[in-house]
Parts: C-alpha cells; structure tokens; sequence
C-alpha cells in the first residue's frame, strides 16, 4: 500500500482561516513537507501539533521530491504545505505532484485559503475570466515579453510584487500597457489588510509618495475586445491598401475574397475598399 500526498492550503494570514480538514490531517500523516520550517512551526505550535516535518522548497525540489515520492511509495502519508496559501501556486508544489503521479501515488488537495482569488473576489473588477501571471521574471527580457503579452490580454490579470519592487513594476506596467484600471491588494486577511481601486497613474502617483509595505497581489483590468478590434482595425488602416490586397492575393485567394478580407480588418464595408481601389 502506498501513502497519499496530501496538499494542504495553510492560512494567508489569519489564522482562523483554516479548514477541520487541514488541522485533521496535518495531525494525521506522519510527515509534514514545509516551504520553509520555521514559518510552518509557528502554525504547528498555535494548534499543538507534533506531527515531524522535513523542508521541501525552490533549491532542493527536484532531489527532496524524489526522496519524498520514494517514501510515500513505502506507505508513507505526507501533507504538503507551502509558506502561504495552496500548494502549487507559484511555488515548488507542482514538481512533487507531477513526480508522484510518475510513480502512481494518490495526490489530493485540501481546499483553502489562496491569495490570488481571496484578491480577484475583492477587486471590483471581472471575476468570469482571469489569466494568473504571479511574479514577473526577473529576467528583462523575459519580463517584457510578458508584459507585451499583456498589451492584448482580455482577461483580468493577477499579479504577485514585493514592496521593494512594487513602483517599478507600476511603471512598466503604465509605460506597456497604457492607463487601465488596478486593484492593489496589501496583506491580506491580516489585521492591516487594504484594498485600493485605481488607475495605475493614479497608483504611480500614490506610491511616488507614499512607500509600499507588505506583500501585494495586483489585479489588472485586462483590455476590452472593443478597444482590441479598434487597435487591430488601425494598424490594418496603417498599411497601403493595394499591399493589404496583395497580402490575400498571395494567398491565392480571388479579388473579391480579398476585399471580403480587407474590409473585415480595416472595419468597412467591401463596397468601400472597391470604390477606394476604383478611385486609385
């Protein structure tokens, strides 16, 4: 018989946030693999739990990951919990679950608190469809071709930043993706939790002077598809139109196929691009 890797969401904050089901099983299994020990602790002794732990994070879970699936397919019950929040959301959870699936072991998740969506049910804006990015690399050139993506994202987009990093990334934030309304989500379920609704000028200007403290979760207005098209339709309008044809003709499709498509992109009628090829 196997063990079961149980994934176990941990409070974001407030304590009372989580689950019979979390403080059953974390006193259950017999071992507890933690982000970071020391934080976790804490969180052990304020429900008396005595259950051993050992350290499973970023720099060692490929190797930890191994030797945790190899116990638990020795019959070895393991809970996973992360610093905050939901195993597996931007943070080493997802190596252990694909590892333990390899090998066949039982994997389930105990629900609770997650700070992306505890941000996008408190942001005011969109909640039908969100794109979740976490932090931005730190890479530059993988930021920004994040943050270009970005420019044509429909959804509502939730990001993680530190304080330190919070006004740069506001900046670059503005300087891609032009003015768009923000929600600015600070600390949480904790006693000095706020929620800010703005623009993001409105936000460079707020925290040019006033200094970011704690951890944040941004939730970002994603582009209309209204204000999409019209983009798409304007960087059409850019081109010659006699090159625009060409582009379809080259496509061997018919002349009359072409101004079908011409006139799609540009936002007119096919009756406008004929007269407009007449009069040239």
């Amino acid at each position: 018989m196997t063990g079961t890797l149980y994934l176990c969401a941990t409070p974001i904050g407030n304590l009372e946030d989580i689950t019979f089901r979390v403080l059953r099983t974390l006193k259950e299994v017999d071992l507890i693999a933690a982000e970071d020990t020391r934080n976790t602790i804490k969180l052990l002794n304020h429900f008396e739990i005595k259950t051993p732990m050992t350290s499973y994070h970023e720099y060692n879970k490929v190797d930890k990951a191994a030797y945790l699936v190899s116990k638990l397919s020795e019959g070895t019950n393991i809970a996973l919990v992360t610093d905050a929040g939901t195993p597996g959301i931007s943070d080493p959870g997802e190596e252990i679950v694909r590892q333990a699936y390899a090998a066949g072991i039982p994997v389930t998740s105990l629900p609770g608190a997650c700070a992306c969506v505890t941000a996008l049910t408190l942001s005011g804006l969109s909640t039908r469809r969100f794109a979740f990015e976490a932090f931005l690399p730190p890479d530059k050139k993988e930021r920004a071709a994040i943050l270009e993506s970005l420019k044509t994202e429909t959804r509502t987009v939730i990001l993680y930043e530190a304080p330190h990093h919070l006004l740069a990334t506001l900046e670059q934030l503005y300087r891609t993706l032009g003015d768009r309304r923000i929600t600015l989500c600070r600390e949480l379920t904790k006693l000095h939790e706020t929620v800010r609704l703005m623009t993001l000028s409105e936000a460079l200007s707020y925290y040019s002077d006033t200094s970011p403290k704690g951890e944040y979760v941004l939730v970002l207005e994603g582009i209309s598809r209204q204000t999409l098209d019209q983009q798409k339709q304007d960087s059409w309008k850019e081109m010659d139109l006699e090159d625009h044809m060409q582009l379809y003709l080259d496509q061997n499709l018919s002349k009359k196929e072409a101004m079908k498509k011409v006139a799609a992109d540009r936002g007119v009628s096919k009756r406008d691009i004929y007269q407009q090829l007449l009069d040239r």
